[in-house]
């Protein structure tokens, strides 16, 4: 058997180095687990309302300091997003909103992915990684300045 692949004996479809792939329901067990615990964390804030008091605890940051946190509002966004008020979520915080829409594109992509038996490489670099950060940093720095007021929740 000298000279043959080794891969030659393997099943079609198959990689010897990672085996078979897995079946359908398999590979979306883990998309479908994360996205039910994403809308019970959704259906649990649309049912208790945050602009109530006594319901979540308060921002330490702003209840110590006055300053607003980038999640400042977090809560009362999801809310409003839960109910369809798409404005309300957006001036309460505007960053949630804008990260519940990049949970649902990364979702969606990995569902894709899944479905097509290929791994879903997210692998941000450096780069990215800062900006974000450099996006968020701005993002809190604004929404504490006097100009700033239409980022407060």
């Amino acid at each position: 058997m000298q000279g043959v692949n080794a891969d030659s004996h393997s099943a079609p479809g198959t990689d010897r180095r990672t085996g078979p792939p897995a079946a359908l329901p398999g590979r979306l067990a883990v998309p479908a687990g994360i996205l039910a615990a994403v809308v019970g964390a959704f259906a649990y804030v649309g049912t208790v309302d945050p602009n109530e008091p006594g319901h979540y605890p308060v921002c330490p940051l702003l209840r110590y300091t006055g300053v607003y946190c980038p999640g400042c509002g977090g809560l009362r966004s999801a809310h409003a997003f839960v109910h369809g008020d798409f404005l309300t979520a957006l001036q309460d915080n505007a960053m949630a909103v804008a990260a519940y829409a990049g949970f649902a594109v990364l979702w969606t992509a990995w569902v894709v992915h899944a479905v097509r038996g290929r791994p879903l490489r997210f692998d941000p670099g450096p780069v990215q990684l800062w900006g974000l950060g450099a996006l968020i940093l701005v993002f809190t720095i604004v929404r504490n300045l006097p100009f700033g007021g239409w980022l407060h929740p």
